[in-house]
Parts: C-alpha cells; sequence; structure tokens
C-alpha cells in the first residue's frame, strides 16, 4: 500500500456505484464536489468499465477536462474540447487479441451459461436477436451494434468482452475465469451482472498510473475511489484510495479508507474531507475514516 501524502493532487473516479445509482443521475453535493476539487487544481478523471461515449457525458456536467479512462483501463481519451462533437483523441488502447476473445466469449456462453457482449472502442456489439438492445442503448448512450454471430463478428483485436448473468454469476466464475485465461486475459467483475476480458495486464490501475505520470504527480498524492473489483488495483495503488461502503471484501482490504454509502453521496463526502478539508491526522477506520 502506497503511503498517503497530503494534498492530494490527482482524483480518479469510478461511475457506476461509485458516483451515481441505478437512476444514473449525478447528485448536487456530488457535482459541488467535484468541481470544488477541480477549482483547487486538482487533476480529476474519470476511470470507468464503461466506453468513453458513455463517460464523457458524465465527466461534462462534472466540468471535468482531464482524458477519461474508459474499458477497464484498456482505452485512454482526451477529453473533447466545449462544444466539440463525438469523443476525444485516442491516447492510449490495449486491445484483447481476436482468438482469445473468441475464446472467452464461447467459454462464457457455452460453459457458464452468460450472455456475452463484445466492446470495441465505441461500439457496443450484441446478439441480433438480443431483447434487451434498447436497455444496452440507453444505458451507455450508444446505438448497439447488432451480430447474427459474435464469435464470427471478432476478426480483430477488440477492447473488451463483457459476459453478462444474474447476481452472483460473475463473481463465482471470476477465479474460474482467472485460472483458465492467465496470462491470455485479465478478468475482472465491474458490477454484480457484468463478469469482464481485457488485454493481460490491463487494469484501471494501469490507467491510473498513466494519468499520474501524464501529471507528473507520485502515487501517493493521488486519490482513487471505486466500489467493485475492477478497482481493486487503482484503490491499491493510490496513496488515498477510497473503497465505497458495501464494496466487496477483497476491495475493501486493500483501501485506506472507507466512504459513506452511495446514497449519502459517500464520494462526495470524501473529496470533501480529504481534498477540500484535508485532516491533520489519520481518523479510525470507521465509514468514512482511514484504516
Amino acid at each position: 500500500m502506497t503511503a498517503p501524502l497530503f494534498p492530494i493532487r490527482l482524483l480518479a473516479l469510478d461511475i457506476d456505484g461509485t458516483l451515481v445509482g441505478p437512476d444514473l443521475g449525478l447528485r448536487d453535493r456530488t457535482v459541488h464536489a467535484i468541481r470544488a476539487a477541480v477549482e483547487r487544481g486538482v487533476s480529476v478523471s474519470l476511470v470507468t468499465g464503461r466506453m468513453a461515449t458513455s463517460a464523457r457525458d458524465f465527466a461534462a456536467v462534472l466540468g471535468l477536462t482531464e482524458p477519461i479512462v474508459a474499458a477497464q483501463g484498456t482505452v485512454i481519451r482526451e477529453m473533447p474540447g466545449p462544444g466539440a462533437e463525438g469523443v476525444g483523441r485516442l491516447l492510449r488502447h490495449r486491445p484483447l487479441a481476436a482468438d482469445v476473445a473468441r475464446e472467452t466469449l464461447i467459454w462464457s456462453r457455452d460453459v457458464r451459461g452468460m450472455d456475452p457482449h463484445i466492446n470495441h472502442l465505441e461500439r457496443l456489439v450484441i446478439r441480433a436477436d438480443d431483447p434487451r438492445a434498447e436497455d444496452y442503448s440507453s444505458f451507455l448512450g450508444v446505438r448497439a451494434v447488432l451480430a447474427p454471430d459474435l464469435a464470427a463478428w471478432i476478426r480483430a483485436p477488440v477492447t473488451k468482452i463483457i459476459a453478462v448473468a444474474d447476481e452472483p454469476g460473475p463473481v463465482h466464475a471470476l477465479d474460474e475465469a482467472r485460472r483458465i485465461f492467465s496470462g491470455r486475459a485479465q478478468p475482472t467483475v465491474s458490477h454484480p451482472r457484468y463478469l469482464e476480458f481485457v488485454a493481460p495486464g490491463v487494469t484501471k490501475g494501469t490507467g491510473l498510473r498513466w494519468l499520474a505520470r501524464r501529471a507528473g504527480v507520485p502515487l501517493s498524492q493521488v486519490m482513487a475511489i471505486g466500489d467493485q473489483f475492477g478497482d481493486l488495483e487503482m484503490i491499491a495503488d493510490a496513496g488515498h484510495g477510497v473503497a465505497m461502503w458495501g464494496a466487496p471484501e477483497a476491495v475493501q482490504s486493500v483501501a485506506r479508507y472507507i466512504a459513506p454509502p452511495l446514497a449519502e453521496e459517500g464520494a462526495a463526502q470524501m473529496i470533501e474531507r480529504l481534498i477540500l478539508h484535508p485532516p491533520r491526522q489519520r481518523g479510525s477506520r470507521a465509514a468514512g475514516g482511514s484504516r
């Protein structure tokens, strides 16, 4: 665990389960806290499993200008300028090899009974007869591409494979996925219903380190907030790693702080306590306290 230093100069934020709930709405206290951090000169980036297209709208509401780390660290894009259409310039992309992507898709579908999708940059590709196509399009803010044969669609490396199942299927499949695809893919759970596969060695932690190097900020002065297995590496790498209340125990175990629940705008509270009004000494590991 990286030793923490104040002041915090870089803030990395997960979106779903950290900043927004099922209604996908950013609440006032959260918006105000993040904008206040930006005004104090803190570099703030969204680090998410979403596509950059989807994350961009949240970043715009929050007044962010720093790059977006998307697709679990696989994609990094510049934030487009005010009034610009589309996504920003691609700064980094580490896709999953085509043969491995097909194998993870077939394994998750035929062995684990999950419903896999393909994400390539700003495209979501789903099976042509998927009845939830409109739901996925609405959630991500992009129109899904329909393909009659997903495995055949993969002819070149793709950004990631997302396998969907009811809880707790993805979490139960995670250890087996890590064993089967060790060294060939990096499986993680980004949401209790999503098991994701990206290129080996790619995590939100690698995206966070890229941001820190770019900004010239040591990890000791970085704060990262998240709530799922996909956030574990960035929380562990940051000097000020924050797990949301209710995060899996494995995620909480690498965090320096536990934030109050999402319903109480816990991320906003941690930004207020550690960035806007930094403590002189550590407290106890209560909700919102340090370990």
